[in-house]
Formats: structure tokens, C-alpha cells, sequence
């Protein structure tokens, strides 16, 4: 029997390129387009005046932001920092870089606001060009949760036609992934444009099955966190025809395990290193 070929993974940098620049800014993203990353991985929340907002949290983080009169978050009060109740221009004037994320000692802090999706696409795609590479492909995460409907999000209906409103809009349909770790909004997404690829997340060490049974549907691509992927969970998203782009590995040693094992992609704080791996 021949060797079994080596699948060469599509580099994700995950919030841009987390682990080097501000998560989720025009700088994180620009950087790790000229690392060479072939997917922008970043987070989508809504704003008070239903704004499409790149952010992890729907809430000003304590850990590394600024309020709009230059203060420190207070960690406690993170949540009271609420951009589901603030209008884009108030979230615009609010500084997510300067200060640096204490976990990633690599990152180089630099002022930066939370962009429009709008924004990050547009430049993306004109800076790639600029860098004579081929178009970024955008993974985008919807946040939700039924926890937070009406309170930090709209509802997955809500929000999905907001956030397919800036594809269109866009003309990326050909470039994006939708992600979600809430099924609800993939099981809208897939009944009202099922020729976009959807890409369900996980957390848990739940069986395969189960979790598409609960789906619903066969999505696109499946992306467990990285320590959950082995040989039998490949096989198994194989043979339903996914892709499996776990998450979120930032060691090279996993990098190898991951690649040898045949995953399609990986997600990663520093695609530098995944870009230095492959390339060796």
C-alpha cells in the first residue's frame, strides 16, 4: 500500500495573528497577511446601531482595553462595557491595542480600535493584492449564545442577516466561511444559503455524530479545539466529506502531530511559526 500523501494545511491566523499583533485590529490582520496566511480568522459582534463589529467579546475586554476617555477596563466590569448598547462611534473611539495581552508576551502593543467587518474585508483584500498574493479567504465566527439573545446579540436570525448583509455587500461570498459554536445560527444559515460553507465549532469531547445530529446537517468543515483531534476523529470527518480545522494551536510540536495526522487547516496565535513548520 503507498504511503498515505501529506495534506499541507491551510494556515488560519486566529484574531489575525493574536500571539504578534493586537487580537482582532487592522494591524493583526495586515501582519498576518504579509506572514502569509491563507484564512483571517476573527470574531463578529453587533453594535447598538447594528453595526457589524470584529471582536471576541461583545463587551470591552478588561485584559487589554481602553475606554473611550482612555481609561483602563476594570475586569469586574468588563460586561457593563456592553457593545451590543453602544452606537459604532463610541466603539470606535476606544483603544483594544496600546496596552498588550499579558498572555501573549510576543505581541507588539500598538493603538488600535475595533474595525468594521466592512473594513477588515476591504482592506484585507486590497492589501493582499498590494502583496501580489492570492485573496484571503475570511472564517468568520459568529459570537451568540442563547444566553445572550437580546442582551449582548441579536437573535440568530438577526444576526446572521446583518453579517450576510456585509458579505454580499462585499462580493465575498466565494471567500468566507461562516463559524459558530451555537447550532442555531448554522441552522439558519444553511436553510436560507445552503451554498455557503459552514464550519461548526467545538469544545467538548461529545462524539461526532452526535453533535451533526444535533446539527442537523453536514456543514462544510468541523473545528474541534486541537487537543480532541486524532486519528479515528479524522477519519471520521473525512468520511462525511468535511473539512477539519482545529483549534487553536500555537506549538509547533502539535502543529506536526496535527499535520501528520492529515487535518485540512490550522488555527493559529502565530502563524510565523506554522509558515517557518511548512516551509521546512
Amino acid at each position: 500500500m503507498p504511503p498515505k500523501p501529506i495534506i499541507i494545511p491551510e494556515i488560519h491566523g486566529h484574531r489575525g495573528c493574536r500571539g504578534l499583533r493586537p487580537e482582532n485590529t487592522l494591524a493583526g490582520f495586515m501582519h498576518a497577511l504579509e506572514l502569509g496566511v491563507d484564512a483571517l480568522e476573527l470574531d463578529v459582534v453587533i453594535s447598538a446601531d447594528e453595526q457589524v463589529v470584529v471582536s471576541h467579546e461583545p463587551w470591552l475586554s478588561g485584559a487589554f482595553c481602553r475606554d473611550a476617555a482612555g481609561k483602563r477596563i476594570d475586569p469586574t466590569r468588563e460586561r457593563l462595557h456592553n457593545l451590543f448598547q453602544l452606537p459604532y462611534a463610541a466603539i470606535r473611539r476606544c483603544d483594544c491595542g496600546s496596552i498588550g495581552n499579558p498572555s501573549f508576551p510576543r505581541q507588539v502593543p500598538e493603538t488600535a480600535y475595533k474595525p468594521l467587518l466592512q473594513e477588515v474585508i476591504t482592506k484585507g483584500n486590497d492589501y493582499a493584492q498590494r502583496l501580489g498574493r492570492p485573496l484571503p479567504l475570511f472564517s468568520i465566527e459568529i459570537k451568540c449564545s442563547p444566553a445572550g439573545d437580546g442582551k449582548f446579540h441579536p437573535s440568530p436570525e438577526h444576526f446572521l442577516e446583518l453579517v450576510l448583509a456585509v458579505v454580499h455587500a462585499t462580493d465575498i461570498a466565494g471567500q468566507t466561511t461562516l463559524l459558530s459554536f451555537d447550532k442555531r445560527v448554522l441552522q439558519v444559515a444553511h436553510n436560507q444559503i445552503s451554498s455557503l460553507p459552514l464550519s461548526l465549532l467545538v469544545e467538548d469531547d461529545q462524539p461526532l455524530a452526535k453533535h451533526l445530529s444535533e446539527l442537523g446537517f453536514v456543514p462544510a468543515a468541523y473545528g474541534p479545539e486541537h487537543a480532541l483531534v486524532d486519528e479515528k476523529l479524522v477519519a471520521e470527518v473525512h468520511a462525511c466529506r468535511m473539512r477539519l480545522i482545529p483549534w487553536t494551536v500555537n506549538e509547533p510540536v502539535e502543529m506536526q502531530r496535527l499535520i501528520a495526522l492529515g487535518v485540512d487547516g490550522i488555527t493559529t496565535d502565530y502563524p510565523d511559526l506554522l509558515v517557518h513548520l511548512l516551509a521546512h
